[in-house]
């Protein structure tokens, strides 16, 4: 009779200390879980006025909920591609003094095309098409 009631008591004790447990890292596991980010889907995007992006430069802006570079070569023409790395999603900018598209996360490069050529980025930027209208420029997906 008395092996009954240890018995109980060993279970109830375990399965509070289990709730108890439980009750003090569910919260802090879910805090540290991300939300999930509703995706904006944008087809089109007003980036600024032409005379604001002189050759030889760049722009970086959002496109929807993904950043974007928009780069206009030293001949005039424009050119806008995904900012996020093949390799691992981080942020590219243009080098001016290299004439590339670079990665600072682990030195990838792609060319004024958006074609890998250097590092781990394991394949091109995803090009957007660019259109100016009343020296207005949008830029677009393919």
């Amino acid at each position: 009779m008395n092996q009954g009631r240890r018995s109980f008591l060993i279970y109830t004790i375990g399965g509070s200390l289990i709730s108890l447990l439980i009750a003090i890292f569910y919260p802090i596991l879910a805090f540290l879980k991300p939300p999930k980010n509703k995706s904006i889907e944008v087809s089109s995007v007003k980036v600024g006025k032409l005379e604001d992006i002189p050759p030889d430069s760049s722009l970086n802006f959002r496109f929807g909920n993904s950043s974007a570079i928009l780069i206009r070569t030293s001949s005039g023409e424009l050119k806008a591609f995904d900012a996020r790395c093949t390799h691992l999603d981080c942020t590219v900018q243009y080098r001016k003094d290299m004439g590339i598209i670079w990665c600072a996360c682990h030195n990838g490069k792609y060319d004024i095309n958006g074609r890998n050529i250097a590092g781990p980025p394991p394949r091109p930027l995803n090009s957007y098409k660019v259109v100016v209208q009343n020296d207005e420029v949008y830029v677009s997906k393919i």
